[in-house]
């Protein structure tokens, strides 16, 4: 059944399609048959779907349209929103995963006995699997902390998470929260009828792929899609977060975003997740998203944990957090007498320590809690009365500062604390120190991870086990509690370990002047000789062709990056191309087949206006196409690779294929020129672009040397390990 009130953008269609938008605004110029918006707004119209698929067919724009991108479609253009058609979807890919005979009966009728009998089947597997879901017409208050469960009509909109409480009365009594809920409520039959295409189409992709995948490949569109809206914990910190804590059985994530963390921790037979969002939509997808990940049962509730917590009387073994940073508004003047505060109120401007002071509570004695925190937290003076308390009591265990680009904000290098509900009181109590920055990577790509990885859990590991860690100069250290306790308090880790050795500073700095000395004698070989003017006779115009012209003769193929694809593969990103460097980018997981580069490849960046192009060597073939890149796949015996990115790269070749908003240019690359030259003639001028852009590497490396060389030449001054003279 096609389903009309799905809407479509120029976007979709052009996704749809595999074309850019500029064809898809020449077809609706063009054709006077192409559909009639139906919704959207004049400088965004959005189309219906079922129209938009039978005018392609028609035109022979396309043979079919592809299921998972059918099935995003009606996702993103649901009526009642793209949340509220996760949720659903999520729902029934619940009953697929754990039911596949119930789902097969009860889709085999009509759409309305689909939705007649599904919430009777999704009431018998959430129920079990995602306890105190709240079912259709009923009333449970025993659901979440005694507390009504939420609306069993499920938002049509993002839902704002809880209005905040109003101050304290005279009395001392804080006004009371909105309570919280449960994070699930079982949609009825009206609710789900305008879900029914999307949930067949769902069903049918999960045939192929999977359940979880499935869901992992929508929920995953959606938070792309939708990048402002949330604050995500990239996997390979949730990896290393959930190693920090071991295997524990009972585990807590207090603001859990879209679940990252709690989906990360080992596995065990006994195991138990407990969950809670500010956000109820974050909530819901949490609760599916683990239900379909894990056999153990997932509790999960929406609220605002700090004035409204879910599990007042859980002592969990294991806390983990990625609380929001620097708020404000985050229950200071309602809070002042709670009892979870056992190491001091905190001050309006110590949101982060009030969440810390909420997972120890939370935890049973000897337990271990680990928070991602801004490293102003572990040094700003309005917190160091708590910090103090922490320390003499034992609770703070470890302080590791992380790489910049660990998670978001990605130039800022955060922190992990880690602590332990104290079972027992310490003669001399030390806390672990651990530098991670080291690992930062070069350019824009993430943080050598497995470096990160080895040396947190190897440090961690030991000072968990034997109560002290040996010092690595720059790395690690435990330092004794009493050594902490002056006026400041302040435990940012690189503030309290001893520098680096560098017994062979002179040494090493040689070796970077011995390559500088022989790259600027490669860089004076490479030099370009002088130019030969062209005799006015023999400079008549050359006949010109179009990238897309020679695209539709098969002279070349043209792709868009942009997908990260399954597997962990280097990412060649826009940055990457600009500067000459290896791939060094990340994306994240995706059900889209990445673009992988071969030897010979063109790639060219289309935003910032810059005239590049790089031939893909040996060296950066089979890395990830990224985002704002453009692949050209010349034929060999029709092009050459180096005279066609010569000539791309011309200044007024990107001027005459540029288009310019208001901030930023971007490059039309159907619309770059060459010239149409013989295969011989080609290979002259590729001769000739291929010892230009050896000359051009050779100045990168010389200036790299050359600023390693300062950098190093300043550092052992200053540090002693060089002497002046």
């Amino acid at each position: 059944m096609q389903d009309n009130a799905t809407e479509v953008t120029a976007a979709g269609i052009a996704r749809l399609a595999g074309v850019g938008r500029a064809a898809v605004s020449n077809w609706r110029r063009r054709h006077a048959d192409f559909p009639r918006p139906v919704g959207g707004t004049e400088t965004s119209p959005a189309f219906a779907l079922a129209e938009v698929e039978e005018w392609l067919r028609r035109h022979r724009k396309l043979a079919e349209v592809p299921l998972k991108e059918r099935v995003w479609q009606q996702l993103a253009g649901h009526p009642d929103g793209p949340v509220t058609a996760l949720v659903h979807a999520g729902c029934a890919l619940l009953l697929i995963h754990d039911r596949p005979p119930v789902w097969l009966d009860i889709s085999s009728g009509t759409d309305e006995r689909l939705a007649a009998l599904l919430p009777t089947a999704l009431d018998e597997v959430l129920t079990p699997r995602v306890p105190g879901t709240a079912r259709p017409g009923r009333t449970d208050r025993s659901r979440v902390n005694g507390q009504n469960p939420v609306n069993t009509q499920p938002a049509a909109t993002p839902v704002t998470p809880v209005t905040p409480a109003t101050p304290a009365t005279p009395a001392k009594q804080a006004t009371p929260a909105t309570p919280p809920t449960p994070a699930l409520a079982i949609p009825t039959a009206p609710r789900l009828l305008p879900s029914v295409p999307l949930l067949r189409g769902v069903a049918e992709l999960a045939a192929d792929r999977g359940a979880r995948p499935t869901f992992e490949f929508l929920l995953g569109r959606h938070l792309d899609a939708n990048p402002r809206q949330y604050t995500l914990t990239p996997p390979d910190l949730a990896g290393l977060m959930a190693a920090l804590v071991g295997t524990p059985a009972t585990v807590l994530d207090p603001s859990c975003g879209t679940g990252a963390l709690l989906r990360a921790v080992a596995d065990r037979p006994d195991r138990r997740l407990h969950a809670q969002d500010s956000s109820p939509e974050l909530a819901a997808l949490t609760a599916l998203r683990l239900a379909l990940h894990t056999r153990a049962p997932v509790h999960a509730a929406a609220g605002d944990t700090l004035r409204a917590d879910a599990y007042p009387g859980l002592r969990a073994d294991a806390v983990l957090c990625h609380p929001p940073f620097n708020e404000r508004n985050w229950g200071h003047d309602d809070l002042a007498y709670d009892p979870r505060w056992e190491y001091g109120f905190p001050a309006r401007t110590e949101s982060e320590l009030a969440w810390v002071q909420h997972a120890l509570a939370r935890l049973r004695d000897g337990g271990t809690a680990v928070l991602l925190m801004p490293p102003a937290v572990a040094s700003r003076r309005s917190g160091r009365r708590i910090r103090a308390d922490l320390l003499r009591r034992g609770a703070l265990r470890a302080v590791v500062a992380l790489p910049a680009g660990a998670a978001p904000p990605y130039s800022v290098p955060l922190h992990l604390w880690v602590l332990r509900r104290p079972d027992r009181t310490h003669a001399q109590p030390e806390l672990l120190l651990v530098d991670a920055g080291r690992f930062t990577a070069e350019g824009r790509g993430g943080p050598d991870w497995p470096g990160v990885r080895e040396t947190v859990l190897d440090a961690w590991g030991a000072f968990d086990r034997d109560g002290g860690v040996e010092e690595r100069p720059g790395v690690a250290r435990s330092v004794p509690v009493i050594e902490l306790l002056d006026d400041d308090v302040d435990l940012t880790p690189a503030r309290r370990l001893p520098p680096p050795t560098d017994t062979d500073g002179a040494g090493r700095l040689a070796d970077v002047r011995a390559r500088l000395d022989e790259t600027l004698r490669l860089t004076a070989e490479l030099a370009p000789p002088p130019a030969e003017p062209v005799p006015s006779a023999a400079s008549g115009r050359l006949p010109l062709t179009t990238v897309g012209e020679l695209a539709r003769a098969g002279a070349l193929v043209m792709r868009t990056g942009g997908h990260g694809g399954r597997a962990r593969v280097p990412v060649l990103t826009d940055h990457d191309v600009l500067a000459g460097t290896a791939p060094s980018g990340t994306l994240p997981e995706s059900e889209e087949e990445p673009v992988l580069t071969e030897p010979g490849d063109v790639v060219l960046p289309v935003l910032g206006g810059g005239a590049v192009a790089r031939v893909v060597d040996e060296a950066t073939a089979g890395a990830v196409l990224g985002r704002n890149l453009v692949l050209l796949r010349p034929d060999p015996a029709a092009l050459d690779a180096w005279f066609l990115a010569g000539f791309l790269r011309g200044t007024a070749n990107h001027r005459q294929a540029s288009s310019y908003a208001s901030t930023a240019t971007r490059l039309d690359v159907r619309r770059l020129q060459l010239p149409r030259l013989a295969p011989d003639e080609q290979r002259r001028y590729g001769e000739r672009f291929h010892a230009l852009d050896a000359f051009e590497r050779a100045l990168r490396e010389a200036g790299r040397l050359g600023e390693q060389l300062v950098r190093g030449m300043y550092d052992g001054l200053t540090d002693g390990t060089i002497a002046p003279d």
